[in-house]
């Protein structure tokens, strides 16, 4: 009877202990490892998803067969954010004959100092293209990637070609058709091929704001004294206000000009910019001297309502200061955009202008700013002082000096807070 009842008591002493080893392990089972680390891995997939589309999309072109900066070189690094086009601020140039040269150190004038991102319309012969694309591909990555390009055949939509590629300079008028072949673009910068940028586009393009509801373009007038100027001399035909425009510099709202009608001295009716071109070249061809620059002042005699007229600053020539400084907003600001026309970049009749474009021309483009172009350009501007350019030195080097401060000091801030992070 005792031994049963032991045998029983160590029986239920097992059970219990049994019992309590069950339940310890089902309580410890929840923390188990494997599933703390699954939840923060989720995010990862999609991720990995989004990669390889980016290194799949090929490189754009553009209708006219033009290469766009973002398609890079095979090891070269790929952006992954890339503005949309509305998001560029549009700069248009023509190139014809020799005017290679010329466009791309404008360009490069363009990128060294602008801070959003650029689209470049360039217009050229068939026999430039090439040449562009090589020039432009030897730039570094780190400027490349500021800019995309286009580049686009040479094309009249209305009248004889031929007749529009010999009006004034060879292919100058192809501006005038600009709305009708960049339809998708909105607004634009247009400039000449002897055009020098010494502050930011970021700031011309600011004048679009300014813009009231009637205005679609802007251009600087073409001389500041009437009396010496040469529409208010010569001109046989209309042009706008006392002294006329420069279209060397042309800012654009192509929306509001394609969908304008524009009074004009042919019909009662308004035309619309394409309709009129050819009309009106046809009108007062026997009486243009300066070719497309003549038509667009016609059209904006016609249109005053239409223009913004922005200070000499902004398109500074060598008449601004070759008969004595005549520009009070480059004695004042500096000059903001650089003019080099009669050709004085590439003769002697006008040193300053020319010490200019060859401190920009060969400037290498990962040297600092200050040492390899600002001195020497002070240093080249000691040999102009026998000109009346040249005796007015910081017309020329004011804003070009603000500038590259605000270069170093952006990129200064970049570095520190590249270091900062690591």
């Amino acid at each position: 009877m005792r031994l049963s009842c032991k045998v029983a008591a160590a029986l239920l002493c097992l059970g219990s202990l049994l019992l309590l080893y069950l339940l310890a392990g089902s309580a410890a089972a929840p923390p188990r490892p494997p599933p703390a680390p699954s939840a923060p891995a989720r995010p990862a997939a999609p991720l990995a998803r989004r990669q390889p589309r980016l290194s799949r999309s090929p490189p754009r072109r553009s209708p006219a067969g033009g290469r766009l900066a973002s398609a890079r070189k095979p090891g070269e690094q790929k952006h992954s954010k890339e503005p949309s086009s509305s998001q560029c601020m549009h700069l248009a140039v023509v190139a014809c004959g020799d005017r290679l040269e010329e466009t791309l150190i404008m360009l490069k004038s363009a990128v060294l100092f602008s801070n959003r991102r650029l689209c470049f319309h360039i217009f050229a012969e068939d026999s430039l293209k090439p040449e562009f694309e090589k020039k432009l591909k030897e730039w570094p990555s780190s400027y490349t990637k500021k800019f995309e390009y286009n580049i686009y055949p040479i094309t009249f939509s209305v009248g004889n070609a031929q007749e529009w590629k010999k009006l004034f300079k060879p292919c100058a008028a192809q501006r005038l058709f600009l709305p009708v072949i960049l339809k998708d673009v909105d607004s634009l910068l247009y400039v000449d091929t002897d055009v020098l940028f010494l502050r930011p586009i970021d700031d011309i393009w600011h004048i679009l704001k300014e813009f009231n509801s009637t205005q679609l373009a802007a251009m600087a007038p073409e001389h500041e004294i009437p009396k010496i100027g040469w529409y208010s001399r010569f001109a046989r035909h209309p042009y706008y206000g006392t002294t006329g425009v420069n279209s060397g510099v042309m800012l654009m709202n192509l929306t509001r000009i394609r969908n304008t009608q524009f009074k004009n001295s042919m019909i009662p009716s308004g035309l619309t910019w394409e309709e009129m071109l050819y009309p009106l070249y046809q009108k007062y061809k026997n009486y243009i001297t300066w070719g497309d620059q003549d038509l667009l002042n016609i059209i904006f005699y016609f249109n005053p309502e239409c223009l913004y007229v922005f200070p000499c600053q902004w398109n500074y020539r060598p008449d601004h200061c070759m008969y004595g400084s005549n520009c009070k907003g480059a004695e004042e600001e500096g000059v903001s955009i650089l003019h080099g026309n009669r050709g004085v970049y590439h003769d002697d009749k006008q040193p300053t202008f020319k010490a200019l474009y060859e401190v920009i021309r060969d400037f290498p483009f990962e040297d600092n700013l200050f040492q390899s172009l600002y001195y020497p350009l002070q240093s080249k501007f000691l040999d102009t002082v026998h000109t009346l350019c040249g005796r007015i030195p910081q017309v020329f080097l004011k804003q070009i000096e603000k500038t590259m401060k605000k270069v170093y000091e952006n990129r200064v801030i970049v570095y520190l807070g590249a270091n900062h992070r690591y």
